[in-house]
C-alpha cells in the first residue's frame, strides 16, 4: 500500500492548529478569569453555587469559599464583613485577655489600612461577649489579607441577603395578623369559664399533665418577632386571667434594628408587627383563661420575649445581630431556664452560633425549629440553629399511624423530638391559638408551634423539678418520648408524652 505523506502532513497540521487554538483558548478564559477577579460575580452566580452545595446535601460554609467568591457577596451585601477572631475555642468572652484583645486590635488595624479609613461607628461595630466585629470592606485585597491573619475564626458576608429573594422569601414569611374561624373539633374546653385547649395538647397528654404542674416559677425566654401589644392576654395583667398565677410576669424587649443602616442602634421597640412571635407565645404560656381563648401549655410559667426578628428567616443583617444580642442577654439572667426560637436559615450564621454557645455555657436548655418550608426553604433538611449540637430540633408530625412529618415541616438526623401537628390527611387541622387582636383566634403549626409546644412541656416539667439540672430535664423529655432509647433517623427519640415528662 503506496503511503499517503500528504494526508499525514495534513493530518498533523490540523492537529497542530487544533492544539494550538486550544492553547490560545485556555490562555484567554485564563486571562478571561484574571480580569474577572477584579470584578464581583453576579447575585445569579453567587446563589447558584450555595444552591449547588445545599442541593448536593453539603453544608454551606463562607470559609470554604474562595477570596473572590467571599468578596463578591460582600459587595452584594452592603458591604458589611462579621469577623469571628480569637482561636477556635473563643466563640464568647466575659473578660477578654489582653492577648485576646490585642489580636482584635490587629484585625481592625489591617482593615483600616486596606480600606484607608479610620474605624468609627459607621465603618465598625464591635459586639459585646461574643468575639465578633462588623467591619465595612470594599476591596478584595483586605479579604486577602485576613484570611493570611492570625487570630481569625471566620469571615463571613453577613449582610449578603439577596439568597431566595425571587422566590418571596423576604419580610413576610411565617407572618400572619388574620383572625380565623376555629372549628369545635380542633379544642376541647376546661375551666374557667371554657379556656380552650388546643387538640393536639391531647395527643400529648399536656392536660393530664397539668395535675402535676403548670411551669409555675420557671421562666422561659422567647426569641422571634415579639408579641403583638394588642393581644392583652398576653400582656400585663392579662397574662395573669383566670387559673394563671397573679405571680407570674411577660417582659418583652426589642434588639432588631429596622434600618437601611447597618450601623444604626436605632432599635424597633419590643412589639410584634408580624404575627408568628404572638404565636409561639401563645402556645407556650398564654394563661388559663376566663375569655374562653386558647392556653398555652405551660399557662403559668414567665415569659421573656424578644423581638430580635422581622419575620422567621434570619436573611437580614440586623436580624442576625439582634438574634445574637437576645442569646446574650437571655443568657446571663439566672431566672431564664429555657429558650425557644422558630427561627432559622438554611446555612451557620458565625455570630448566632457563638451566642448559641454562650447561652448553652450558661446551662440555658435551647429549643430550635428543624425547618418549616416557606417558598425558600422547602426541600431542605434541618436547618439552623437546629443543626447544632447545642440546640434541641424540634419538628412536627401528623396524627396519623405511620409517622409523617407535616406537610411543610423538615425532617433528619438532626431532629431530636417531634410534636403532632396536623391531620393525617387533613392539612387544615391545626393547632388554634391566640390571634394578634384581642378575642381573636387564628391556626398556625408547623416545627416553629412544635418547638414552642416543646419548650412548654419542659417547662412543665422543670418546675416539677426545679433543683434539675439541663441535663436531667432533657433525659427526662427523652424518656418520655416514644422512640427511647433508641433514636429515628428521621424524627429522633419521637413524640413526648408529657404525663410521663412530669411523674
Amino acid at each position: 500500500m503506496k503511503f499517503n505523506y500528504l494526508k499525514l502532513f495534513l493530518a498533523a497540521s490540523i492537529i497542530m492548529t487544533s492544539c494550538t487554538k486550544d492553547a490560545i483558548s485556555d490562555f484567554e478564559e485564563e486571562k478571561q478569569q484574571v480580569v474577572d477577579q477584579s470584578k464581583p460575580l453576579t447575585i445569579q452566580q453567587i446563589n447558584a453555587e450555595i444552591e449547588s452545595q445545599i442541593n448536593s446535601g453539603e453544608e454551606f460554609n463562607w470559609n470554604n469559599e474562595s477570596d473572590h467568591f467571599l468578596w463578591s457577596a460582600i459587595v452584594h451585601g452592603n458591604n458589611i464583613l462579621t469577623i469571628g477572631y480569637g482561636n477556635e475555642n473563643e466563640s464568647y468572652s466575659e473578660n477578654r485577655s489582653q492577648e485576646l484583645l490585642k489580636t482584635k486590635d490587629n484585625i481592625l488595624r489591617l482593615v483600616e489600612t486596606q480600606e484607608n479609613y479610620k474605624r468609627n461607628r459607621e465603618n465598625v461595630v464591635e459586639h459585646e461577649i461574643i468575639n465578633v466585629v462588623d467591619v465595612k470592606v470594599e476591596n478584595i485585597e483586605t479579604v486577602k489579607a485576613l484570611r493570611k491573619s492570625e487570630g481569625i475564626r471566620y469571615l463571613e458576608p453577613n449582610g449578603y441577603n439577596h439568597y431566595g429573594t425571587e422566590n418571596t422569601m423576604r419580610s413576610s414569611s411565617g407572618c400572619s395578623k388574620n383572625g380565623e374561624s376555629i372549628s369545635s373539633s380542633h379544642y376541647t374546653t376546661v375551666n374557667p369559664n371554657n379556656a380552650q385547649v388546643s387538640w393536639h395538647f391531647s395527643e400529648h397528654n399536656i392536660p393530664q399533665a397539668w395535675n402535676y404542674s403548670t411551669g409555675s416559677g420557671i421562666t422561659i425566654g422567647l426569641i422571634d418577632t415579639g408579641v403583638s401589644q394588642s393581644q392583652s392576654l398576653l400582656n400585663g395583667n392579662g397574662f395573669k386571667d383566670g387559673y394563671s398565677t397573679n405571680s407570674r410576669f411577660v417582659q418583652k424587649y426589642g434588639t432588631f434594628i429596622d434600618s437601611n443602616w447597618w450601623w444604626s442602634n436605632n432599635y424597633d421597640g419590643p412589639h410584634d408587627k408580624c404575627g408568628h412571635g404572638t404565636a409561639m407565645a401563645s402556645t407556650m404560656a398564654a394563661p388559663r383563661n376566663d375569655n374562653g381563648m386558647p392556653v398555652g401549655v405551660a399557662y403559668n410559667a414567665n415569659l421573656v420575649a424578644y423581638r430580635a426578628t422581622e419575620d422567621v428567616l434570619l436573611n437580614d443583617y440586623h436580624e442576625r445581630k439582634g438574634v445574637s444580642q437576645a442569646l446574650t442577654e437571655l443568657a446571663n439572667r439566672s431566672d431564664v431556664k429555657i429558650i425557644s426560637m422558630s427561627i432559622g436559615y438554611v446555612w451557620s450564621i458565625g455570630n448566632i452560633k457563638d451566642a448559641v454557645k454562650y447561652a448553652y455555657s450558661k446551662g440555658k436548655l435551647i429549643f430550635a425549629a428543624g425547618g418549616t418550608s416557606t417558598s425558600f426553604t422547602n426541600g431542605y433538611g434541618v436547618i439552623f440553629p437546629a443543626s447544632m449540637s447545642e440546640t434541641v430540633a424540634v419538628t412536627g408530625v401528623d396524627d396519623g399511624p405511620n409517622y409523617e412529618r407535616c406537610e411543610v415541616c423538615h425532617s433528619g438526623s438532626k431532629i431530636d423530638f417531634t410534636i403532632i401537628m396536623e391531620g393525617n390527611n387533613n392539612t387544615s387541622k391545626a393547632p388554634p391559638v391566640l390571634g394578634f387582636y384581642n378575642n381573636q383566634r387564628r391556626y398556625t403549626g408547623g416545627s416553629s408551634v412544635a418547638t414552642a409546644t416543646t419548650a412548654g412541656i419542659a417547662a412543665l416539667v422543670w418546675a416539677r423539678h426545679p433543683s434539675w439540672s439541663r441535663t436531667q430535664v432533657l433525659n427526662k423529655l427523652k424518656q418520655s418520648a416514644e422512640f427511647y432509647p433508641n433514636k429515628n433517623s428521621s424524627f429522633g427519640y419521637g413524640n413526648i408524652d408529657a404525663l410521663q415528662a412530669v411523674q
